[in-house]
């Protein structure tokens, strides 16, 4: 494809280890409601994980009403949207970690002189306040720091591809032109959908739940997904980013 003339990557356990503090500040809130209206199902963080990995409050809420059948006003999935990010917020201002490797490679990025984009499902206040906790957010300009829930009017989630458009739109690029990195089948169905280069990054799985899983993962992201490359971990970058110009 010759030079990649931009970076995007996905945040959530692709930079940051967040995916699971997020999903932990957020059971507590999906058991209120599922009490709220009389559903006999109890989550933790785990099965919630297991559903729902890839996609933001407000998504997972109306893939609950479907699982579960019952309806909730905007209103009230406006609250409660409100209510998670605030929670999820606090924790991973507290608690998030990079995963293992990224700092490093980010500053070979930027010593390359390759421009980079973050591009998350998640809304923006949790995507800068990992970033912020793990020191990233040097490597971003606040501007360039995509959300799905925060940037699109109205929101969208991964697996749409609206947010990668709207960031190559935006940073006057096309799809094509760019590569990204992401780790879950919603986010890489949607730079599929968008014709964006994929690297899947699978380390997280091997970190989180072992190397089976990251096996599998790496199948399903190359075969459904399209990946072009399937990144074990960070410090593969270089050679993998080579890969995606010849």
């Amino acid at each position: 494809m010759g030079k990649v003339k931009y970076v995007l990557l996905d945040c959530d356990n692709t930079l940051c280890q967040s995916e699971r503090l997020a999903f932990e500040a957020c059971a507590d809130l999906t058991n209120e409601v599922m009490k709220k209206h009389n559903i006999d199902a109890t989550y933790d963080t785990d099965s919630l994980l297991e559903d729902f990995v890839g996609h933001n409050f407000r998504n997972m809420l109306v893939g609950l009403q479907k699982k579960h059948n019952f309806e909730m006003s905007k209103e009230e999935q406006d609250d409660f949207v409100e209510r998670e990010l605030g929670e999820v917020t606090k924790k991973l201002s507290q608690k998030c970690t990079e995963c293992p490797g990224v700092t490093e490679q980010l500053e070979w990025i930027q010593a390359q002189g390759y421009p980079m984009s973050v591009v998350s499902t998640s809304a923006k206040p949790r995507v800068v306040a990992s970033l912020e906790k793990c020191n990233l957010m040097r490597f971003f300009k606040p501007e360039h720091v995509y959300s799905a829930a925060s940037s699109l009017n109205p929101p969208s989630s991964k697996p749409d591809p609206a947010i990668y458009l709207h960031a190559c739109k935006e940073l006057g690029v096309k799809p094509e032109e760019c590569v990204t990195v992401e780790d879950s089948k919603s986010g890489s169905t949607a730079a599929m959908r968008a014709n964006i280069p994929l690297v899947a990054y699978v380390g997280i799985y091997n970190i989180e739940e072992g190397k089976e899983k990251m096996d599998q993962m790496a199948k399903t992201l190359t075969d459904t997904c399209n990946a072009k490359v399937v990144m074990y971990d960070w410090k593969e970058w270089p050679e993998v980013l080579k890969k995606i110009e010849a």
